[in-house]
């Protein structure tokens, strides 16, 4: 093991796997670990576990957007730079997620096509469900799939593989595609 890639979670992880599969790369030959760290806040014990005060590899990771400020900190703690911006921690390795991996995918599909996913997956009329819900009910249907992908423990993982077989692998959300470039 050369480079671990640090994601927040399984289906990031998840993610991250069906895309190097897809793009033909088997990351395990190329030295590359991905590690799902039960949560951003988890950053700084796997920084010091397999950082420069700790085993040394070569670091990458992928973050929501609200982690970015925790990521950022811990990078610098670590002596990765001070003051670090976006370009920054991108040149380090590590992405951020608009929002989250869920809302890139769906971005990047659209919603028809998550649709046609949940469909498949036989979970359509749970989803119409959540958007009969009156919390839900005036939402843009990009705002109720991503509560229904988070909506109940596991679905996450369910969907990160199934959501990256249907991308367009020109359309691949960029901090996706940018990790994958980068390690």
């Amino acid at each position: 093991m050369r480079t671990v890639v640090l994601v927040e979670g399984a289906s990031d992880k998840s993610a991250v796997e069906a895309l190097a599969e897809r793009r033909g790369r088997d990351l395990a030959a190329e030295g590359v670990s991905l590690v799902a760290m039960g949560g951003a806040t988890n950053i700084g014990t796997y920084i010091d576990k397999y950082g420069p005060t700790g085993r040394n590899l070569r670091l990458a990771g992928l973050c929501d957007a609200r982690e970015e400020r925790d990521f950022r900190r811990v990078l610098e703690r670590a002596g990765f730079g001070s003051g670090l911006s976006r370009g920054d921690l991108e040149a380090l390795g590590f992405f951020v997620c608009v929002a989250d991996l869920e809302d890139e995918l769906i971005r990047a599909l659209g919603t028809a096509t998550v649709e046609r996913v949940v469909d498949a997956e036989g979970e359509l009329r749970s989803f119409r469900t959540l958007q009969r819900q009156p919390a839900w009910r005036g939402g843009t249907t990009h705002a109720q799939l991503r509560r229904f992908m988070g909506s109940r423990g596991g679905r996450k993982l369910r969907y990160s593989g199934p959501l990256v077989a249907a991308l367009d692998l020109d359309r691949v959300p960029r901090p996706l595609d940018r990790l994958l470039a980068h390690v």
